[in-house]
């Protein structure tokens, strides 16, 4: 082992975050600690903390209130050698943490046992659900809130703890009116702690407007331009105007992973915009894997619930020419138009989860399985397997030139620098990639509304961090982005 190695600690083994709650005698864990997921966009790309030796960085929360304290620890420190010398742990994070954070811990367990009784989360109370037992709370409010502003200010070491990429927002800005926060809770029917408070802090998410105007057609005419400028010069409140919600930041704690907490805070998110008049589109900004398979799911079974989508259907009429462009009105397009509208999705997303349930709806002889080509060769044909017939073969064909429309169109560039046989290829091998995708989609979405029903409508699944096969290399989903949101 070099010197360097002896005096170098892995930054993730090194920050160990908990729930606390004050006790008549002290301050106790609740439930249990646990590491961030990523620390390179802290303390540097090979995520290691050079200078000490049992080196321990301990960041504690109040549960309710989010209230933290860090305390470092270790045996020995590096003695500084030229421009050699330890890291300044607490310099670092004090970039990310309120100057609260780093009081003492006499005055920290003095301040979480002084909390109020009727203490409640910032914001207004929106939801109330139950899951596995437990009762939580989804409290919302916007950043030009002081007491919102303040709680996000103490936890947004998460974002970059939790998400890959994530960045803090920046709560100077002057526009930082345009977040809406969603605060996730576990309520205990008996006081949780010495300070009598019930809550426990589960999660987060973030929610960002952005504004745009609707250009008229034709231009107008030069008086109501003026009639324009009169309006906009004067105080006009924007939350007026039509915007597109995005959803960026999503974090569901360790300790409450794995409860089907999250397909209910983003449905409960999802339904809010969708009663929300000013917004016009739905968007998630650069979702994981995980994120992905959670949203997917709870988006298939909000559209399943509106008789419009149930309508839309494979045109089987159609003919698939032998040459020539392949038909476009394989679905109708006014009619998915004016879904894809009424659910405010971007188009991509609708696309994805239309394909997913017309796949749902094929025949069983054609429609692809979860299982993949390669382990199907070595199983044995069921005896009553039935041949489809042309008519479930002519439209599986055309649900399948369907997603190899949209497939090209997102691919369009990278697809053109192949040759023609390999971009024929590459295609092939993207829509088969999708289709087990969609069946592995379908299956856990199936597995999910059965739990749900068994628990009278509690939803206990999880969406699981499966490393996505779908759409390939091609569609570039996973190597290219950035992720924005945790797994639930």
């Amino acid at each position: 082992m070099s010197s360097d190695d002896a005096w170098s600690t892995p930054s993730s083994d090194a920050l160990l975050l908990s729930l606390v709650a004050p006790t008549p005698t002290g301050v106790k864990t609740i439930k249990h600690s646990f590491h961030p997921r990523f620390t390179y966009t802290i303390f540097g790309e090979d995520e290691n903390i050079f200078g000490y030796q049992d080196l321990e960085i301990n960041l504690r929360y109040n549960a309710s209130d989010m209230r933290p304290n860090l305390s470092i620890s270790y045996s020995k420190k590096f003695p500084a050698v030229g421009e050699a010398e330890a890291a300044d742990i607490p310099g670092i994070l004090r970039e990310l943490l309120p100057d609260v954070a780093f009081q003492s811990e006499g005055n920290y367990e003095t301040a979480i046992k002084n909390i109020r009784q009727d203490w409640t989360p910032p914001g207004e109370l929106a939801a109330t659900f139950t899951a596995q037992g437990s009762t939580f709370e989804i409290w919302k409010g916007n950043l030009a809130d002081l007491a919102v502003k303040q709680l996000v200010k103490r936890i947004q070491i998460l974002v970059p703890l939790f998400i890959e990429g994530g960045t803090p927002i920046d709560l100077d800005d002057p526009e930082v009116n345009r977040w809406t926060v969603f605060f996730l809770y576990q309520k205990n029917a008996a006081a949780g702690d010495a300070s009598g408070n019930p809550y426990t802090f589960a999660g987060y998410a973030t929610a960002y407007r952005f504004f745009f105007l609707h250009l008229p057609t034709p231009p107008p005419s030069p008086l109501e331009s003026e009639v324009e400028k009169a309006v906009l010069s004067q105080d006009f409140d924007l939350s007026l105007l039509p915007c597109r919600t995005r959803i960026a930041q999503f974090i569901i704690l360790p300790p409450f992973q794995q409860k089907g907490l999250g397909p209910k805070l983003y449905s409960h998110m999802f339904n809010k915009y969708i009663n929300h008049p000013q917004t016009a589109e739905i968007t998630v900004e650069d979702p994981n894997e995980a994120f992905d398979d959670l949203r997917d799911i709870a988006d298939l079974q909000y559209l399943r619930r509106l008789p419009e989508f149930q309508q839309l259907r494979i045109n089987t009429a159609l003919a698939i020419p032998k040459t020539g462009p392949a038909p476009g009105n394989i679905v109708d397009k006014a009619a998915y138009e004016a879904v894809r509208a009424k659910a405010k999705m971007a188009p991509r997303q609708f696309a994805r989860v239309l394909e997913m349930h017309l796949m749902s709806q094929l025949a069983d002889a054609v429609r692809p399985g979860i299982v993949s080509p390669e382990e199907e060769e070595g199983q044995e044909k069921p005896a009553a397997a039935k041949r489809p017939t042309k008519v479930q073969e002519h439209e599986y064909r055309l649900w399948r030139l369907m997603l190899k429309k949209r497939l090209y169109r997102h691919n369009r560039d990278a697809l053109g620098e192949l040759e023609i046989p390999d971009r024929i290829a590459k295609l092939d091998e993207t829509v088969s990639s999708v289709e087990f995708d969609y069946a592995r989609l379908l299956a856990r979405a199936e597995d999910q509304q059965e739990r749900e029903a068994a628990a009278n409508g509690t939803a206990n699944g999880s969406a699981a961090n499966v490393k996505r096969k779908a759409e390939g290399d091609v569609e570039k989903a996973s190597a290219s982005k950035k992720a924005r949101v945790e797994d639930e």
